[in-house]
């Protein structure tokens, strides 16, 4: 019989929590770069405390060489599950005895994308006042897929999601479902389409539109029209910003994909459905595990929930 290939075991009381934690990072982060500017050191001295975890560990590789840079090991992707079981542990005690001191406190930083930031920011900064949280906020306007990655940075990131209540590549954090937001189709107020209740995706192929980058959720609602249809539209500029799209559009015959609630009121504009598309996205917040556990964290996850339910409301 062939002898087990596999390292002896190794006590791990021995090694330093430091080090399963930094094999979180590598995890998370993807390459030893993104590990070294997140946690302000330089790509050498990351790769040096690699080499010192593997050491202390009896010499069980934990990365190995992956194009031009490296990637974890069976071992490697183990310990680093490890470290965001460990990681998780302490907050769940320091969400103990936060509770047992009787209050949440300190600093939660919260990334969003700005639409969804306009109806919630306000409703939260303003129930959280007179308590001893402190949010540290931040605007951000990417594809679905990259809000996930935000969570190494951020405790909390309000993303978007037009396929359901979780976001592309966030299956392995906590995600909480904040608001189904309707699409709609907006227009200026005395459009020829305006005094439709609902338009139909042959009313909208005759008009030229505003779009959004490619891979945003917005777009899948011009996918859907043009399929309806069977005919492509012109999309004449492809924009990120929506108060800008609500400009452009009350200016034009032009339409565009806007979300209900969060356009802006009084803008000159008039949104309507699309007959047969129960178009919508979903605001959700997304959290890494160990910092979901964090009684700051947790207040804060709730007074977006309250906001967000007062917004639908």
């Amino acid at each position: 019989m062939d002898a087990d290939p596999r390292p002896r075991g190794h006590d791990l009381s021995r090694v330093d929590p430091r080090h399963l934690d930094l094999l979180r990072e590598l995890a998370d982060r993807g390459s030893v770069s993104a590990v070294a500017e997140a946690t302000h050191r330089t790509p050498s001295a990351v790769s040096q405390q690699l080499r010192t975890a593997q050491r202390e560990l009896g010499g069980v590789p934990l990365v190995e060489p992956h194009g031009r840079g490296v990637r974890l090991t069976e071992a490697g992707r183990l310990l680093a599950d490890g470290g965001r079981d460990l990681a998780r542990a302490v907050a769940q005690v320091q969400a103990r005895w936060d509770t047992y001191l009787g209050s949440a406190s300190g600093t939660v930083r919260v990334a969003a994308l700005p639409s969804a930031a306009t109806i919630l920011l306000p409703g939260v900064l303003d129930r959280l006042a007179d308590t001893a949280v402190n949010l540290e906020c931040a605007d951000v306007d990417i594809p679905e897929s990259a809000y996930s990655e935000m969570v190494g940075d951020h405790d909390i990131v309000v993303g978007h999601s037009f396929t359901g209540p979780v976001p592309a590549g966030a299956g392995h954090l906590v995600t909480a479902a904040l608001l189904r937001e309707p699409l709609d189709i907006a227009m200026r107020a005395d459009h020829p389409l305006a005094d439709k209740a609902r338009v139909t995706a042959r009313d909208l192929v005759l008009y030229e539109w505003y779009g959004v980058p490619l891979g945003y959720p917005f777009d899948g609602l011009r996918i859907a029209v043009e399929t309806a249809a069977g005919t492509p539209v012109r999309v004449v500029q492809r924009l990120r910003d929506n108060r800008l799209i609500e400009a452009l559009v009350a200016a034009s015959d032009r339409v565009a994909v806007l979300p209900r609630y969060t356009t802006t009121a009084g803008a000159g504009l008039t949104l309507r459905p699309v007959h047969g598309m129960a178009a919508a996205r979903w605001v959700v917040a997304i959290l890494r595990p160990d910092r979901a556990e964090r009684l700051a964290v947790r207040t804060v996850l709730d007074t977006l929930r309250a906001v967000a339910r007062d917004v639908a409301g």
